[in-house]
């Protein structure tokens, strides 16, 4: 999922190819979901945005807009453009160029000056949102959905101070981990970074947040700022990260030799605030309670509130109203002429009279019209008495 240094990798090459220029024709793909979901529809924003000019591209957290659409990349959304590479990996040698419009896109920008460029908003998963603010510029982020967001740990670092940081962690009893992400306490932190900045900090993802010392509270609130503001500086490029970043070891998992530091040290993978967290047991220690330890757990928000929460599978459904098996029970008419037989005192078939048709006719009226194979059987066992002949028995259970 892009995070906080995705995001301003996007803003970095937006306002590389945009800012100062004119948008002289919007391409849109109505999309019910990505516009939807928000209160827009493709047609409105390409009409907002339509000969308008970009003056600027902000960013808080994992939100980036050039005013006023205001844009969330959700799990898969990325820019692409027409001129430029600006992914944050490169694609191998044996890939060919990609095709231009590219797959999955929801709009594409052009440019009105020279040298022309086009921007392509792509989505392969339908989990971002493209939104319109009617607001004016300055008020932005004083205006929902950016309102209701946390701090960003390299915009509002004025705001995010040790100070207001330590009140926020201890006014919680969730894992810290599931508190980095939730981005109604901090803009920008997700899944990657957010496993980073706890393996600096020397904290477990699962210890609960008012359990912290003062010490490592001070060292997450260092941790965040310095993970985030050099990811930011580095625009993501993985090839310039610090080799003590475990972002450049975590991605051996599955592999033969496993996930492990250049020390030897192992890394394990825990499910922590609905994230895969990879972590370092001789690294990040528990030091007080942490998730599973203490009943009623707290938990915090969904890192979106787009995301797709889980359904229970048609399977499950059916096996929850699947029928179950039972014996057959046995016949109660079978019972009670078993019942009227003497006890000790079997009959047999060659001796036994044939019945008049009186007492055919009383049979008829107390027992069910047997199939002429239950009509064979024995009249040694008809002659057994309940008591004789146990309930369980398969052969008494399966014969009328």
């Amino acid at each position: 999922m892009p995070e906080i240094g995705e995001v301003a990798r996007i803003v970095h090459y937006l306002k590389k190819h945009l800012v100062g220029k004119t948008i002289s024709k919007v391409q849109v793909q109505d999309d019910p979901i990505v516009y939807g979901k928000v209160g827009t529809t493709a047609a409105q924003f390409q009409q907002s945005v339509t000969g308008k000019k970009v003056v600027d591209v902000g960013q808080q957290g994992k939100m980036f807009w050039p005013p006023h659409p205001v844009l969330n990349l959700g799990m898969t959304g990325w820019i692409k453009f027409s001129n430029d590479e600006s992914g944050h990996y490169k694609p191998t040698k044996t890939q060919d160029p990609e095709s231009w419009p590219p797959r999955f896109w929801k709009f594409i920008l052009e440019t009105k000056e020279s040298p022309k460029t086009e921007a392509a908003f792509v989505d392969p998963r339908r989990l971002a949102r493209i939104r319109l603010l009617d607001c004016p510029g300055e008020k932005i982020k004083q205006t929902k959905p950016l309102s209701d967001n946390g701090p960003d740990p390299v915009q509002d670092k004025d705001t995010l101070t040790l100070e207001w940081f330590t009140k926020k962690v201890q006014s919680k009893r969730v894992p810290v981990k599931a508190f980095l992400l939730n981005q109604a306490n901090i803009s920008g932190v997700g899944n990657w970074v957010g496993d980073e900045i706890l393996y600096h900090a020397r904290i477990h993802p699962e210890q609960y947040t008012n359990s912290l010392s003062s010490a490592q509270t001070a060292q997450l609130h260092s941790s965040l700022i310095h993970i985030c503001t050099t990811a930011v500086d580095l625009l993501v490029d993985s090839a310039q990260f610090p080799e003590t970043w475990l972002e450049n070891y975590r991605w051996d998992k599955g592999k033969k030799t496993g996930s492990k530091l250049p020390n030897g040290a192992k890394i394990v993978f825990l499910t922590v605030g609905g994230r895969t967290s990879a972590v370092v047991p001789s690294v990040q220690k528990k030091t007080g309670p942490v998730a599973g330890d203490i009943g009623g757990e707290d938990t915090e928000e969904s890192e979106s509130d787009d995301d797709p929460k889980p359904e229970k599978s048609e399977s499950d459904e059916e096996e929850k109203t699947k029928p179950q098996k039972k014996t057959k029970p046995q016949p109660k008419a079978s019972a009670s002429k078993l019942k009227s037989q003497p006890s000790g005192q079997p009959k047999k078939e060659d001796s036994n009279p044939a019945p008049s048709a009186s007492k055919k006719r009383k049979a008829a009226e107390k027992e069910p019209v047997a199939t002429p194979k239950k009509a064979k059987k024995s009249a040694a066992a008809a002659a057994a008495t309940s008591d004789d002949v146990p309930r369980r028995s398969p052969r008494v259970s399966r014969r009328g």
